[in-house]
């Protein structure tokens, strides 16, 4: 990831044998923000992460703050009820919320602009899905609008958007100074980090929990899972509930002014298309373009599946200049990418084992700055035994993953038919049907 590099210098490898008040696993923005939660009620913290902290997801995403949670608002109203629904898209809300208090209490530049997710319309059939979902979520007090046709000419947006639906909470920003100093706050605060140290084996039968390393371990109370997308292949757990998908993003060259007054782009908003394998599109602040999904990998067995896809590569550099035709001279730089820790209803999870040993927060579809930062919070008054109305919200019935190779079947097969209707959709634009 272009994001962050390895820290000057990092934490030490957790060596001997470690006791603590609560242990947890993957120091990612779930993980700080639950550590530094817990220092602030006084809690003994030890954090491992088998690289160093913000080298996963965390560092590696988009950076889109949103409020989207589900697979949308309209899906989520007819499978769950519109108060239901409601009181998912208010968490989402405060979920950003949160994050930008955070940000502010860090005292961190991470190039925060505030300017609202648009979820944009390229193709007629778009219209209709974000025309009916701003409408019924409008009449229910939660914060999406529609922009029609003229609202986007007005903000002279990129032109392969036709229409739109903005989610006026959030923005984007630079996920790699955020999670740094989430880290370096962490340290501040006292929570003893180990770098470097991949778990190899986890005893929570009883009392108390131990997580061992290679070369050491940490007994404690109480346990936290923070490793989204990475739980299933590198601790074995949570297969029936989360698996990891690849995506792969990108960032163009520097744009001059000129580029810029081509594309428009004047408020600078994020951007995702409204596929149902979407694009991602933000400025830099540094004048560059960053941008990706639309093609994502499963692995079987929900192993991590490789990152080097030159066919993909291809693929978005031809997406890319049909998405920006103004600006046919700007090249993409580079690719990197990363893990998403996807669930079956799209919603994450936020749950304790039957002795209330264990605590997981994972399972954020892609939506972890803010989710995940906001998960430290619901994480410690789960271990401190304090009620959260939060955590109360997703307690839910959950179908498990079938087994492999089932799953990968299923998996390949879903993903097989989303990207047949893309085809179709991009197909019609780039040939002018529309």
């Amino acid at each position: 990831s272009p994001w962050l590099e390895s820290p000057v210098q990092k934490c030490p490898s957790l060596a001997g044998a470690v006791r603590a008040d609560v242990v947890i696993i993957g120091g990612g923005f779930t993980g700080l923000s639950a550590a530094l939660s817990l220092r602030e009620a006084g809690v003994d913290v030890a954090l491992v992460e088998k690289d160093f902290c913000g080298m996963g997801a965390s560092g590696r995403n988009a950076g889109h703050l949103t409020p989207t949670i589900g697979k949308d608002f309209p899906t989520m109203v007819k499978t769950l009820g519109k108060e239901r629904a409601v009181e998912f898209a208010r968490f989402a809300d405060r979920a950003v919320r949160y994050t930008e208090a955070m940000i502010q209490k860090l005292g961190v530049d991470c190039e925060y602009l505030p300017t609202g997710n648009i979820v944009t319309g390229l193709h007629p059939r778009h219209r209709k899905p974000l025309a009916e979902g701003a409408e019924l979520a409008a009449k229910l007090g939660v914060e999406l609008a529609f922009l029609d046709e003229a609202e986007v000419r007005r903000r002279n947006l990129p032109g392969h958007v036709r229409f739109g639906m903005i989610e006026k909470a959030g923005g984007h920003l630079h996920p790699g100074k955020y999670v740094m100093a989430l880290r370096q706050a962490a340290i501040g605060a006292g929570v003893r980090i180990f770098e470097d140290s991949a778990v190899t084996r986890i005893e929570d039968s009883g009392s108390p929990v131990v997580v061992h390393t290679a070369k050491g371990s940490v007994s404690a109370d109480k346990l936290v899972v923070a490793t989204n997308g990475y739980t299933p292949a590198t601790l074995g757990r949570m297969r029936s509930k989360v698996f990891p998908v690849r995506v792969t993003l990108f960032r163009t060259q520097v744009l001059t002014d000129e580029q810029w007054r081509r594309i428009g782009w004047d408020g600078r908003e994020a951007l995702y298309t409204a596929h149902e394998v979407m694009e991602n599109y933000r400025p830099q602040g540094d004048g560059r373009i960053s941008g990706g999904s639309k093609n994502v990998q499963y692995g079987y067995g929900s192993t991590l599946t490789t990152g080097y896809l030159p066919e993909v590569f291809a693929q978005w550099h031809e997406v890319f200049v049909q998405r920006f035709p103004e600006i046919p001279d700007v090249k993409i730089e580079s690719f990197w990418g990363g893990w998403l820790g996807l669930t079956l209803d799209f919603l994450p999870i936020h749950q304790a084992n039957a002795r209330g040993t264990v605590f997981y927060g994972i399972g954020y579809n892609g939506h972890g700055i803010a989710q995940g930062t906001y998960a430290g919070p619901m994480l410690a008054d789960q271990v401190l035994g304090r009620p959260n109305p939060e955590v109360e919200l997703f307690r839910r019935r959950m179908f498990p993953l079938p087994p492999e190779p089932l799953r990968w079947m299923v998996v390949k097969g879903l993903l097989s038919s989303l990207y047949r209707i893309d085809r179709k959709v991009d197909a019609d634009i780039a040939q002018g049907n529309i």
